[in-house]
């Protein structure tokens, strides 16, 4: 095999600040909102992640598979993080009905609640550290930039928002 002489596409001075920029904030921010969560309500960003897509879903219920699509995260994260909800009341598990090789999950009642309670505090820190610092303008361009670059990671990728 013959080594390429070729020299790589090296990026723009440019790109690079946006490149790191990006990449900082996709290391930070994540863990800036589990301290949130965590010191508010108790809960990790993944745990709120998967009680929030309950409360949006149809009947607060979806297939586990489904489920850990939206909460961007395995089978068997998902499976275990619902057992500490399970445990803690807020979530139950059932077959499913329709597909008995698949099981729903559901938020309870007391999930609900917890919801209910949660969703202010990180929606106010949330506004904090993504929104507040932009412009209106750069609301939406973060937007549409947000989704191109998630068509670019997983064209099959059906964004919030898109």
């Amino acid at each position: 095999m013959v080594a390429s002489t070729d020299e790589p596409d090296w990026l723009t001075p440019d790109e690079r600040e946006a490149w790191l920029a990006l990449a900082s904030l996709t290391i930070r921010l994540p863990g800036a909102l589990d301290t949130q969560l965590r010191r508010d309500a108790g809960l990790s960003h993944f745990e709120y992640t998967v009680l929030a897509a309950l409360s949006e879903a149809p009947r607060r219920t979806l297939r586990m598979s489904e489920l850990a699509v939206l909460a961007e995260g395995s089978l068997s994260r998902l499976s275990q993080v619902v057992s500490r909800l399970e445990g803690r009341g807020f979530v139950r598990r059932t077959p499913d009905p329709d597909d008995g090789r698949s099981t729903l999950a559901t938020l309870s009642a007391k999930g609900w609640k917890k919801v209910v309670a949660t969703a202010p505090g990180h929606v106010a820190e949330v506004r904090r550290l993504v929104l507040d610092p932009l412009t209106p303008a750069q609301v939406g361009q973060l937007a549409r930039i947000g989704r191109r670059i998630m068509t670019a990671v997983d064209p099959q990728d059906e964004c919030p928002g898109a």
